[in-house]
């Protein structure tokens, strides 16, 4: 079946199921191409609990899946890719984040959004990497504690006077991108600009012109007068960045800026998945009641 047959196979069903398509910004082009909303994960997550739509087809990994169905409880949350995991979040457990407050009592815990709901669950206030500076200063506690993320934890100490325990977590992919990389490209491109994601190593952030979020990246390269930049987060964004700005220049700062997780769902996964209605992530209520408090407590607090 070509492509473009799956695409109309895809939209039928999802008319058929009353289902809305969500892609987070770091999928293939061809799913970003067909979705009824792209963005970053918190994002979609508060589209899916918006929607009129009976049905979430979540293309991105799990434990974005688990927040839709935290947030929308009473909606059937489809998982193209079961599979579709993320190391980041699965560096914290909650047997370990328990021993951690334990050593450290009565500090509360700010979990960024990319960890597991039974994480959340544990936690007094999540955060995303929009927000993160937002949430830690509305504490009113001299110390935190920042999971999953120490890139993330470090990149916002310092615009705090807080005292941080850091969990010692990392995107793989972020990980791999090298401050002597982004030097030599610096060095090739002049006039470019560098952007990147505070889930970079520190080496790199300092090295940046501009640290944001995904989505934050879609405004400020609109917004500048620049006309090329470097980008340092997952290749998946180049997607809608050339859509929005065909004159401009945008270079991926590494090769190596793919997620292997982000790319597993192929529009054949999401045309098997609304046929069958299957696989389903829902949330159990002990977790996603405590998992809902974090979140909304973070809902609270503007994004940018």
């Amino acid at each position: 079946m070509s492509g473009e047959t799956v695409k109309r196979e895809i939209r039928r069903l999802l008319k058929e199921r009353n289902a809305i398509l969500l892609a987070h910004n770091y999928m293939r082009d061809e799913v970003q191409e067909i979705a009824d909303i792209t963005g970053d994960s918190l994002a979609l997550s508060i589209e899916a609990a918006r929607a009129t739509a009976d049905v979430i087809v979540f293309c991105g990994v799990h434990f974005m899946a688990e927040s839709a169905s935290i947030l929308a409880p009473s909606k059937t949350v489809l998982l193209p890719r079961l599979d579709a995991g993320c190391p980041m979040a699965d560096m914290v457990t909650v047997e370990g984040l328990r021993e951690l407050k334990a050593r450290h009592p009565g500090v509360p815990v700010v979990t960024y959004v990319n960890s597991s709901a039974a994480v959340k669950a544990e936690s007094d206030i999540c955060c995303t990497s929009a927000n993160a500076q937002k949430v830690v200063n509305s504490l009113t506690e001299p110390e935190i504690i920042f999971v999953p993320d120490r890139n993330l934890g470090r990149y916002v100490a310092r615009f705090s006077t807080k005292t941080f325990h850091f969990w010692e977590g990392y995107c793989p992919t972020h990980e791999r991108l090298t401050a002597d990389t982004v030097r030599r490209l610096k060095g090739e491109h002049p006039d470019a600009l560098f952007i990147c994601h505070p889930e970079c190593n520190p080496a790199v952030v300092e090295l940046a012109d501009h640290v944001c979020s995904t989505s934050g990246m879609y405004d400020y390269c609109h917004h500048s007068t620049a006309r090329s930049f470097i980008i340092g987060t997952e290749a998946g964004i180049l997607y809608r960045l050339r859509q929005e700005n065909p004159d401009k220049e945008f270079i991926l700062a590494s090769p190596a800026l793919i997620c292997p997780n982000m790319k597993l769902t192929s529009l054949e996964d999401i045309e098997a998945a609304l046929t069958a209605m299957v696989p389903v992530v829902k949330v159990p209520e002990e977790i996603r009641v405590p998992a809902k408090k974090a979140l909304d407590r973070m809902l609270a607090i503007p994004r940018d």
